[in-house]
């Protein structure tokens, strides 16, 4: 006959029971006052197995989560270092993303304003930037580094 993971849990018993029979062991559940210290063992250590199991569950979605571990065996340390390199990686990527974002608003703002001058002067249809306009962009292009990605803003000359 074999026993249930509840039976070996009640079967168990531990040096702290003495304590408790004699009404020196302290409770934290009073839900569990009526219960004896083979009950109360149980339930601990059915909670404590949830516990573990939900740990346990949170590093497997974890090692999941993380591209560099996906489908990999790893140790829970390796899990955590690698989730703080990813981590690290995304927020560098993130920071990069937004200062492109606001130097191709400025761009966007340095062309908004030449269509509004171009649009404003007609006799001026065959230039499309002028001197001034195109050094303006010029300056935006050093100012915003781009060569990194290699984006390169088109303006077009008469």
């Amino acid at each position: 006959m074999s026993m249930s993971d509840d039976d070996r849990d009640i079967d168990i018993e531990s040096d702290d029971d003495v304590d408790s029979d004699n009404g020196l062991g302290s409770s934290r559940h009073t839900s569990t006052a009526n219960f004896s210290q083979a009950e109360k063992r149980a339930h601990h250590n059915a909670l404590e197995r949830r516990r573990r199991d939900h740990i346990k569950e949170s590093f497997t979605n974890l090692r999941e989560a993380v591209p560099t571990l996906k489908g990999e065996k790893a140790s829970r340390a390796q899990i955590l270092k690698k989730t703080t390199e990813c981590i690290q990686t995304l927020r560098r990527k993130i920071s990069e993303n937004q200062k492109d974002i606001e130097d191709i608003k400025k761009q966007n703002s340095i062309l908004d304003e030449q269509i509004r001058r171009l649009e404003g002067n007609p006799s001026n249809g065959s230039e499309f930037l002028s001197g001034d306009d195109l050094s303006d962009v010029e300056d935006a292009l050093e100012q915003s580094d781009f060569s990194r990605r290699s984006k390169k803003l088109k303006t077009f000359h008469a």
